[in-house]
């Protein structure tokens, strides 16, 4: 398709011999004759780029309209034409944000090689956009109140140079809140740095993070760049930072005091400038006031504390992270088109995911890859985990919805761990079971002692766990509880 140029100048002879030469060269021309008509000829479609005379109607309003043009359509390249060029004209314009200075009279050849290049450039610059959108990470997914918050509180800190502290369970998405920090600040054009902290030995953790010089220890036989060294203008993100040595914490300590470090082995001093952004899934107080993790050092990394929240305080973000996940997977992978059913988008959000998002993005990715259907609606290894015959289990055995006397009367107070089947012998024998036996085994111990807490009253039960009361019988049935439909509340 034909490139569209705007030729902006008051003089329409000017005009119409600019776009006389580029409409024979096969461009779209379009024309104003004021800054107000450009402005609203952007509005309505934006060229591919603009010749723009900086003396229509006086020499500021031409600098406006460039100005104007710069931050609103920073995408189209400008060359500005001028009859009254100078040195310091040009050089204010380019300055300004124009890609490229034209003094009148024109020649034909001239214009078409500013046209060229500044297309060229154009051109450049929306595929590199591209790339580096390609290459980003996806930002966090979410419109649960908890996750519009915490979008908000990283809208306002990214910006900053501010350390960042970012604590959740395991699987939440810490790291991909780090690189949504990074990727909406003002370091975004270089590549986020990560270190985690709990997969460098300790005796590696010092030249992983510092760098090393040739010779600094066995096995040294070259200068390697450090973490802190890629990181410089950047960010780095140290990940389980509370799994670091005391020893390697002072001097992180003093990096981030001092913004500058000594490689492994080396003497001279290098000056750094990176943002840290810190992440666990431990208590930091805790590992303060047990000897474990330096005070100064949290409250250095603590300026702006993040707590991710787990995916059961989001369970209305899940059908969204599904959906997603299942897309990614489904692009990925060259797959067919596949639709999660609603109702299996329900029951995902009564699933208890103690692996948080990353359990829920494992289980969609094994169901896009391993269902047939179009229509993904249910979860066989899910299901499996209900196969076990317990019929002849008197303890889980409920007969017409009745039970013994004794645990009608049990109160929710007198149920302790035994009743759950928590007890160090029973943990023992619960822990060398296969996983999914293991699976239905805490599946039934967990509904028998919500059933025997509220006096086996389906309702209550299932307000209590988090079910439906329909899903509720359902999970019943499978677990071989008997009869039970005819006489439960």
């Amino acid at each position: 398709m034909p490139e569209a140029i705007l030729i902006v100048d008051d003089e329409k002879d000017i005009r119409l011999t600019l776009g006389g030469i580029l409409a024979d060269e096969g461009y779209l021309i379009s024309q104003a004759s004021s800054g107000t008509e450009a402005l609203e000829r952007l509005e309505d479609a934006a060229p591919g780029m603009v010749l723009l005379d900086l003396w229509m109607c006086g020499y500021e309003q031409g600098f406006e309209v460039l100005a104007k043009i710069r931050d609103e359509y920073p995408q189209v390249p400008v060359v500005v034409i001028s009859g009254h060029g100078n040195i310091e004209t040009a050089i204010k314009a380019v300055n300004e944000g124009a890609y490229d200075f034209l003094e009148k009279p024109l020649s034909a050849d001239k214009l078409l090689i500013a046209v060229q290049r500044a297309l060229s450039f154009r051109k450049l610059k929306t595929e590199n956009l591209i790339l580096k959108n390609k290459s980003k990470p996806n930002f966090m997914v979410g419109s649960s109140p908890v996750m519009k918050a915490l979008m908000r509180t990283i809208k306002m800190v990214a910006p900053t140079p501010a350390s960042v502290l970012i604590s959740g369970e395991n699987g939440v998405g810490k790291e991909l809140a780090a690189r949504t920090i990074h990727e909406l600040s003002q370091r975004a054009d270089r590549p986020m740095i990560e270190l985690n902290c709990a997969a460098i030995p300790e005796e590696l953790v010092e030249s992983e993070l510092f760098g090393h010089e040739k010779g600094a220890f066995t096995g040294a036989d070259r200068r390697r760049q450090g973490r802190f060294d890629m990181a410089n203008h950047s960010t780095l993100f140290l990940d389980e930072i509370a799994d670091m040595s005391l020893k390697t914490q002072s001097k992180i300590l003093r990096i981030i005091q001092e913004q500058k470090f000594e490689r492994v082995g080396g003497t001279k001093t290098i000056a750094v400038d990176a943002r840290i952004i810190c992440a666990s899934n431990k208590n930091l107080e805790r590992e303060i006031a047990a000897g474990r993790f330096r005070a100064d050092l949290y409250y250095r990394l603590n300026v702006v504390p993040l707590a991710v929240p787990p995916l059961r305080e989001r369970r209305e973000d899940i059908p969204e992270l599904a959906v997603k996940f299942l897309n990614d997977c489904l692009s990925a992978n060259n797959l067919g088109p596949k639709t999660l059913d609603p109702s299996f988008l329900e029951s995902l959000q009564n699933r208890p995911w103690p692996g948080n998002v990353r359990e829920l993005k494992n289980t969609i990715e094994r169901l896009a890859i391993t269902t047939s259907s179009t229509i993904i609606d249910s979860d066989p290894t899910q299901e499996s985990f209900f196969s076990i015959d317990l019929e002849n289990d008197g303890e889980s055995e409920i007969e017409n919805g009745a039970a013994s006397d004794r645990e009608n009367d049990l109160s929710p107070q007198e149920l302790t761990s035994s009743d759950f089947g928590l007890n160090r012998e029973d943990q023992s024998e619960f822990i060398t079971l296969p996983y999914r036996q293991a699976k239905a085994e805490f599946e039934r111990r967990y509904f028998s002692w919500h059933l025997k807490a509220h006096g086996y009253n389906v309702t209550q039960t299932a307000e209590a766990v988090g079910l439906d009361r329909t899903n509720l019988h359902k999970k019943l049935k499978a677990l071989g509880y008997k009869n039970w439909s005819g006489g439960c509340h």
